[in-house]
């Protein structure tokens, strides 16, 4: 499902933003895998019918990747156990990259690259009791000090079926220079797909593979504003402003089928995205910021780009 050969590109999981209408636009507009935005398994177990919604998938998304969070291994289990019973997803991930103090102080996201007993714990866990295709986990090069070679191993020898590494510690937050040498450092042990992430753009990413040698490139802020960078990419060409147009349209049509009228003052943050670098930008964010209706909406987005 996933070839590895072909360095597949990947959507982030980004949250407030790799929801159903973008995991959408970039899957029709180049991207290979999309993967949820990161789900608290305690919300999944415990708040399921809100949560459930963020495992929605749009019938683009082939292959589909659920990404947990958590330090229970119990509570892991019965999220696993929840999601079996949806056929569209294709693999489960585990996060442990999230460098956000709250997620931290959970024990989860990098908290747990300093915890690699717990680590190794909970990569088996979803892989004994998932029934989906793929097991991965997404990681940083470490908590305080860069460790990926064993990191790599301890994910290897829990069952990951690849591993996605972010190209910095988590006490380097995301302002440290990007470490690619340190990803081709646990590329050169691993014996699964290493999928490179972090500050990848259309501009870079080929020095970028070139120093990691990396199975696949993982992108995600750089898709912002930007979700056609999957095309760029694949096609070795900047888009068309027409295209771009299309792509805007595409995006705000998907979120008002999704979300309904709320969908419009959720849209907002990509209109503002969306919007840099044109001219009279400013003027065109504070008139849409009052905008109620979906049809004078969309009347200003063709209109202003």
């Amino acid at each position: 499902m996933i070839d590895f050969n072909k360095i597949p590109l990947f959507l982030a999981p980004l949250a407030g933003f790799s929801d159903l209408p973008l995991r959408g636009v970039v899957k029709k507009f180049g991207a290979d895998i999309t993967i949820s935005e990161m789900i608290s398994s305690n919300a999944l177990v415990f708040e399921s019918n809100k949560t459930l919604k963020m495992i929605e998938k749009n019938p683009l998304e082939i292959p589909f990747i659920v990404q947990l969070a958590g330090s229970d291994e119990n509570i892991l289990k019965k999220a696993v156990e929840i999601l079996n019973r949806f056929d569209g997803i294709d693999g489960i991930d585990l996060n442990c990259g999230c460098p956000v103090p709250k997620v931290i102080k959970q024990n989860a996201g990098s908290a747990l690259l300093k915890d690699l007993d717990k680590f190794k714990i909970l990569i088996e866990t979803i892989k004994k009791y998932s029934n989906k295709r793929y097991t991965s986990v997404k990681i940083r090069l470490g908590f305080d000090e860069k460790i990926p070679e064993i990191l790599v191993q301890n994910a290897i020898e829990a069952g990951v079926d690849f591993i996605s590494i972010h190209c910095r510690t988590r006490s380097g937050m995301y302002h440290s220079a990007p470490d690619y040498e340190a990803i081709k450092r646990a590329k050169d042990v691993s014996s699964v797909p290493i999928i490179a992430n972090g500050n990848i753009d259309e501009q870079n990413y080929k020095g970028i593979l070139k120093t990691t040698n990396a199975n696949g490139l993982m992108i995600g802020r750089a898709s912002i504003g930007k979700p056609w960078i999957f095309y760029e990419i694949k096609n070795k060409k900047n888009i068309s402003k027409e295209l771009k147009k299309e792509i805007i349209l595409f995006h705000f049509k998907e979120m008002i089928d999704y979300y309904g009228v709320k969908g419009i003052s959720i849209f907002r943050k990509h209109l503002h995205e969306y919007s840099k670098g044109y001219d009279n930008a400013s003027e065109f964010r504070n008139e849409i910021n009052s905008l109620q209706d979906p049809f004078i909406l969309e009347k200003k987005i063709l209109e202003f780009f």
